[in-house]
């Protein structure tokens, strides 16, 4: 085997979901199991495979320079960081909608495309949304703490965020206006490795969608 096949996983829910479906493929790696262990990097070296935790966010860019092959992340992440990859796989879990959400009196603002501020902590998803699906022109706050503030305070009309079970906008008063996509977690490869590990590349992409697939049935 000539080097290790480099994975890079979200911290969190999404790494040990994704560990849970790698195990059905034979790919295992004891030490990621540990919760208290501080390390950073992860090898088995009898598969020769090298697994690292990383905020959502930096795994696609650690995927397009290379510092991994693949990468698990949300739809969101990839769409919101618009890197240059490959997305070959939608594993179904951590499902979930981005939209945009407000009170019932801005819905009127958004059918008739009125100059409003959104709020957001996903700026290039809602910029692209706004500007060229729905043709409007908004200004964009960028907000990293809790979005559903915004509306409530004044700061912004509506806000661009994700949907699980929408119990806390109904706690503010909110609540979805206009659904932009759904999301889940995707495996992502860079495209250099995709060429060079080809074979092992595919090999894991062809067992992970059969295991999909039979978790289905």
């Amino acid at each position: 085997m000539s080097e290790l096949l480099t994975i890079a996983l979200t911290k969190g829910r999404l790494a040990f979901r994704t560990l849970e479906l790698l195990e059905k493929v034979g790919i295992t790696c004891e030490e990621m199991k540990d919760k208290h262990s501080r390390k950073l990097i992860f090898v088995n070296e009898e598969l020769g495979v090298r697994f690292f935790l990383a905020k959502a966010n930096d795994v696609p860019t650690y995927v397009e320079y290379g510092a991994a092959d693949i990468g698990i992340c949300g739809k969101d992440t990839i769409l919101e960081e618009g890197r240059k990859l490959y997305e070959v796989i939608d594993l179904g879990f951590g499902r979930c909608r981005m939209c945009v959400c407000g009170p019932e009196s801005a819905r009127e603002l958004l059918s008739h495309h009125q100059l409003i501020r959104v709020a957001t902590k996903y700026p290039a998803i809602a910029k692209d949304y706004f500007y060229n699906k729905k043709h409007q022109t908004v200004e964009i706050i960028k907000l990293n703490g809790s979005i559903e503030l915004a509306p409530l305070v004044g700061l912004s009309e509506v806000i661009v965020d994700i949907v699980e079970t929408g119990s806390t906008l109904r706690e503010n008063g909110l609540e979805v206006l206009e659904e932009i996509c759904r999301l889940s977690a995707r495996v992502i490869i860079n495209q250099v490795s995709m060429k060079r590990e080809n074979e092992r590349i595919t090999g894991l992409i062809r067992d992970l969608k059969r295991v999909l697939q039979e978790d289905m049935t």
